[in-house]
């Protein structure tokens, strides 16, 4: 962790830390402004008390915990360099206070940010607008932050609540580093579907994790998290001059006011969207569910005009494409012995036989003499080999590729942050080998058992390092009571029924 070329010379020395991505989209929100009155990352006892109340310990209410993650060596200086993901120093932080949270026992840095550059990564950043460099709207403005492409409902309800505000419309897409493209873009599409003068504001603003000792309200009826991010988003919405802000639930306490539109449905006999109060009951038409949506774009079929706009869908069939055209991450886990690198390789010749697909087999042995060249068999060195198959594995999927892999994978910890990778880029499925220890040991083709055994090898797995069965997998496999054909043909099914392999 040293400081980066590029620094002035002051801050040559100082120690640097890239944040995760919350914690990264947080500090450009610090440094634009966004996050106002906040000066930078929060203590232990301001975290406390808004998750407890909703309030800085001065009093001022601010709805979630901005914090700071890092390593405990980071604890002992006094000022830390934080930068992108690119090396890039963004700002220095002072340290107020090193502190442990006592929920994740991680450690945190607080104290107030003095910015280097404006951060420059992430689609379409030519849109973004610190609030100091929005011109004063007269009237009111109308905030609408949103995860999700506008459909026919939701453009109608905006110009009926609009109209009857007489306000000027703010779209903040907000961004969560999984197509963001494809939503800004799919925003644009509709602004001239909008009242005129609406402008589209990108905001980093990725979903947050929750928040457990908010948890416990939703047993009286409340959805403590929703109401926490409406808060969020009323707030990001004021630092941008919105008057109030669109959403679908009233919720206490917001920067702004919130504005909950009357409910709207497709009117069958005239063709249009239209408040539910103005249709007889037997012409409103069911809109697409979630779930019916996603079997839509699941099979490539398209989406009605009635529902969404046509730019709309041909965005959405990008951030979606058909399961058989998806990327896609086939983890294989298992001891060593199990039979995992055989019906990993037979997977990937099962697929190019039916052709259609792009493999690559990211193969447990071949990875670590190529991409983890030099790692140790530390846990570690381990976890760290895990997370560049991980790396790998998360853009073949990206690209639309078929990627195959075949380690051993014990800690299901590394599985899970795997898992996350692929899942922002395309689909996941984890295939435990679960054949036992004894005969994997009887196999022993390479002899590392006998070695572990004689105290050779330390820290082996299923010998002298617990293996950590997955809980989540979808599919297991014992070799043991299967041959190597039939263990393909299993996961060669599998793919099928979930529609990423075309039926033969």
């Amino acid at each position: 962790m040293t400081a980066e070329a590029g620094l002035p010379d002051m801050l040559r020395d100082l120690p640097t830390w890239t944040p995760d991505p919350v914690e990264l989209a947080d500090l450009e929100l610090l440094l634009s402004g966004v996050y106002r009155p906040l000066p930078g990352f929060l203590g232990s006892f301001d975290t406390a008390m808004v998750i407890g109340g909703g309030r800085l310990a001065d009093g001022t209410p601010w709805p979630v915990p901005v914090t700071l993650t890092v390593p405990k060596e980071l604890t002992a200086h006094e000022r830390v360099v934080l930068q992108d993901p690119e090396g890039v120093p963004l700002a220095v932080l002072t340290v107020a206070e090193a502190w442990q949270d006592p929920t994740t026992q991680g450690w945190r840095l607080a104290g107030p940010l003095e910015a280097l550059r404006a951060p420059a990564h992430g689609p379409f950043h030519r849109l973004r607008r610190r609030p100091d460099e929005m011109e004063p709207a007269e009237g009111p403005v109308l905030a609408v932050a949103t995860r999700e492409p506008l459909h026919r409902r939701g453009l109608g309800q905006v110009r009926q609540v609009a109209e009857r505000l007489g306000a000027r419309v703010l779209v903040l897409p907000l961004l969560s580093g999984a197509h963001d493209e494809s939503l800004v873009r799919a925003l644009l599409a509709v602004r001239r579907e909008l009242p005129e003068g609406t402008r589209v504001i990108p905001v980093p603003l990725p979903p947050r994790p929750p928040v457990t000792e908010l948890a416990q309200d939703a047993a009286n009826g409340r959805d403590p998290e929703a109401e926490r991010d409406t808060l969020l988003r009323a707030q990001v919405a004021a630092a941008y001059g919105a008057t109030h802000l669109l959403a679908s639930a009233e919720v206490e306490g917001t920067a702004v006011p919130v504005v909950v539109p009357e409910p709207w449905a497709y009117d069958a006999d005239v063709e249009v969207w239209r408040p539910v109060a103005r249709i007889e009951p037997d012409h409103v038409q069911a809109e697409l569910t979630p779930e019916r949506l996603g079997e839509l774009l699941d099979r490539g079929e398209p989406i009605p005009d009635w529902f969404t706009p046509p730019a709309v869908a041909a965005e959405l069939a990008v951030a979606r494409p058909p399961k058989h055209e998806r990327g896609l991450t086939v983890f294989f886990t298992g001891l060593s012995g199990s039979g995992k690198s055989t019906i990993a390789r037979g997977l990937c010749d099962a697929v190019v036989e039916r052709g259609g697909r792009t493999v690559t087999l990211l193969d447990g042995d071949v990875v670590r003499r190529l991409l983890s060249a030099g790692l140790t068999f530390s846990r570690a060195d381990r976890d760290l080999n895990i997370r560049r198959i991980g790396f790998v594995a998360a853009e073949i999927t990206r690209h639309g590729g078929l990627a195959v892999c075949a380690p051993i994978a014990p800690y299901a910890a590394t599985r899970a942050e795997v898992r996350r990778m692929v899942e922002a880029a395309g689909d996941f499925v984890l295939v435990h080998v679960s054949t036992p220890l004894e005969e994997c040991e009887r196999r022993d083709r390479k002899g590392l058992y006998a070695k572990a055994r004689a105290g050779q090898i330390p820290e082996f797995t299923g010998v002298s390092d617990p293996y950590e069965v997955p809980e989540d997998a979808d599919l297991t496999l014992d070799t043991s009571t299967m041959t190597p054909d039939e263990a393909v043909a299993r996961v060669v099914e599998l793919l099928t029924e979930g529609a990423w392999l075309r039926p033969e």
